[in-house]
């Protein structure tokens, strides 16, 4: 339900300009290989020194919006499951928080290490045209993944590492992303050009979701798997990465201890199919921390911060 709440859709950047503490965000427009028009949100820290550009590395962030909920709805006759996004979809409102993690990054960056941020905003939300979906928001992933790696490099510096980071259902639009990237694109090297997947509060599929909120075998709900038209099945993207052809991504999922939408054992089950696949992954739980809450508590931030902060 990309319009709701309302007004969602008229969220502006520099609304959020002054708690963004200084961090610079502007909005880039690209296309989605369908020739849907979708919006990006960006911005960069850089303490590289200009005689040091050359042998000086770049972290390219893409972010995957989440912050959602299930509702049951009607639809073509057949009560299914949806997702709805609490907050509209709409970026603005995230950039304060993501904010607190460049700035993070910028007081403990060194001069040769440039950070970029790039969010994206999946059509049929905020400014992006076109109507959401499964297959459409993954063409959405791929093109801003694409801006990042060709767009954002400049001649004669050393390649990008791109580093995917998903909040909620987000980490499954990161997972399929990351999936698509392990078996279509590899560097010279016959590496992958994905660094890193950073999975905030993810879900194992939508499908297990509904499992796991409704466990009592009476309700309908977790029946509703053959009439669901979003998956964003994180278990089955694993089994994709873990790809012996190409080097696997390092993976870090943060868990939220109170979440009160995505049960711990998600997480867990996430945790448990990557290591079962031998990709080098690791798990935190940040304490206190509701669903939203993770990247804004200084445990969350810290864990963030330091996982980037690894690729050089």
């Amino acid at each position: 339900m990309p319009s709701v709440p309302p007004f969602s859709r008229s969220e502006r950047i520099e609304d959020y300009a002054k708690q963004c503490g200084g961090i610079t965000w502007k909005e880039e427009r690209i296309m989605a290989a369908d020739g849907v028009e979708i919006a990006l949100v960006v911005a960069s820290i850089n303490g590289i020194k200009e005689e040091m550009r050359k042998e000086a590395s770049h972290v390219a962030i893409v972010y995957f919006q989440g912050s959602v909920t299930f509702v049951a709805v009607y639809q073509y006759g057949v009560e299914c499951s949806e997702l709805y996004d609490r907050n509209g979809g709409a970026l603005p409102p995230r950039l304060p928080s993501l904010s607190m993690v460049l700035k993070a990054l910028q007081r403990e960056a060194s001069s040769s290490k440039r950070y970029t941020l790039v969010a994206v905003s999946y059509r049929g939300y905020w400014t992006s045209r076109g109507r959401p979906s499964e297959r459409g928001i993954g063409l959405d992933a791929a093109a801003a993944i694409h801006y990042a790696r060709r767009q954002l490099h400049r001649p004669n510096e050393q390649p990008i590492r791109i580093v995917l980071w998903g909040q909620s259902i987000g980490a499954g639009v990161a997972t399929s992303a990351a999936a698509a990237l392990s078996t279509s694109i590899q560097d010279k090297d016959g590496c992958s050009p994905l660094s890193g997947l950073l999975l905030e509060t993810p879900f194992v599929s939508v499908r297990a979701m509904l499992m796991a909120i409704y466990p009592q075998k009476w309700l309908p709900y977790r029946y509703l798997g053959p009439f669901l038209r979003n998956h964003w099945d994180s278990r089955v993207a694993m089994r994709t990465i873990a790809n012996p052809r190409t080097r696997w991504p390092r993976t870090l999922i943060l868990q939220a201890a109170n979440d009160e939408l995505v049960p711990s054992s998600q997480g867990l089950e996430l945790e448990q199919t990557s290591q079962d696949l031998g990709l080098d992954v690791k798990r935190i739980v940040v304490p206190n921390a509701l669903h939203n809450e993770v990247a804004v508590k200084s445990q969350g931030r810290r864990a963030i911060v330091d996982f980037l902060n690894g690729f050089s």
